[in-house]
């Protein structure tokens, strides 16, 4: 069994997340993921009001009775400020025990999480974002590398960098985001410094994610090189799958386009739509580049344990490493 500070923290029995992912992460996948002794986020964008983000953190615990969190997006263009407050009283008053934060910086929210007993893990793409984070008083911060799905910042500084500089600069736990999908994965987040990792991508390939089966059969078909990052001329730097909506993207932003250019395409219904229809190149479609190492679709359950035991025999293996010979 593999313990560290976020297990410890969050009283699960992996060091692996399942981050909030809009339309997927919901009841059937969150519940699975917490069975399997993870921790999994609800994502609240995906609801319409306050009322349907607690109808639905209700349904999840009508199919576990292990804790999970719930992820709130603080991106303007998605989340009006007196939703975004809204989803955080809902936290609160159902007693949800650990918060998922990104877009931007929650301080406003901080009194109110902690009085309430909330944990808060704020997801950031750069170092000097988790100084902050850790300055606001968040309990763990997610570092998310270039290689991650959705949005990676506008550094493009990979993984292998900002992990064990955080570890070294920070005194609250890191968790690694962006490249990891595999028990080897899990072992060098480790030894990078990060005490868990947190998978979308991933995730999404599994048999709980709502995803429509055409999306998982291209995730495994896909290459790593089957991903682009668009919006960066708004500055919200965006890797998602690379499909005909990706390229029209792509294409406005070279022509000039504005964000309300942008919005037909990018907008979240939009994915939604895609996500229920099977149509692959409908929207815009989060993806990282580990989606080139996904070769199957399975349970959940059958997901964690082979990256815990994956994970074990790889810190075996090293432990067992003298050195080269005499």
């Amino acid at each position: 069994m593999i313990k560290t500070r976020i297990t410890e923290m969050l009283g699960i029995k992996h060091p692996i997340l399942q981050g909030g992912m809009q339309w997927l992460a919901k009841a059937e996948l969150v519940s699975a993921v917490a069975n399997a002794g993870g921790m999994g986020f609800i994502t609240a964008v995906s609801f319409a009001s306050a009322e349907d983000l607690r109808a639905e953190i209700r349904k999840t615990r009508d199919m576990t009775d292990k804790s999970f969190g719930v992820n709130v997006s603080m991106l303007p263009v998605i989340m009006p400020g007196d939703l975004t407050e809204a989803f955080f009283d809902v936290v609160c008053e159902e007693n949800i025990p650990v918060v998922e934060t990104a877009g931007r910086n929650p301080e406003p929210y901080v009194p109110k999480l902690k009085s309430a007993g909330v944990k808060l893990f704020h997801k950031v793409p750069a170092v000097r974002f988790a100084h902050k984070a850790e300055s606001i008083g968040a309990d763990a911060v997610i570092l998310v590398g270039f290689e991650c799905g959705g949005h990676p910042g506008m550094d493009d500084v990979p993984s292998l960098i900002i992990l064990p500089k955080a570890a070294r600069e920070l005194s609250i736990p890191v968790v690694a985001a962006g490249g990891f999908c595999d028990g080897r994965g899990l072992a060098a987040a480790l030894a990078l410094g990060a005490e868990g990792v947190l998978m979308g991508t991933r995730f999404m390939a599994t048999h709980e994610s709502p995803m429509h089966d055409n999306f998982k059969s291209w995730m495994i078909e896909a290459k790593e090189t089957d991903t682009m990052v668009v919006e960066r001329s708004i500055r919200n730097a965006a890797r998602i799958m690379k499909n005909e909506a990706a390229k029209t993207v792509a294409k406005m932003e070279a022509e000039g386009a504005t964000l309300e250019d942008l919005l037909p395409v990018i907008a979240g219904r939009v994915g939604r739509d895609a996500y229920l229809s099977g149509d692959i190149d409908l929207g815009t479609i989060a993806c990282g580049q580990v989606v080139g190492r996904i070769q199957d679709v399975k349970s959940v359950q059958e997901l964690m344990d082979d990256i815990i035991s994956e994970a074990e025999q790889t810190i075996q293996r090293l432990n067992n490493v003298s050195g080269l010979p005499d």
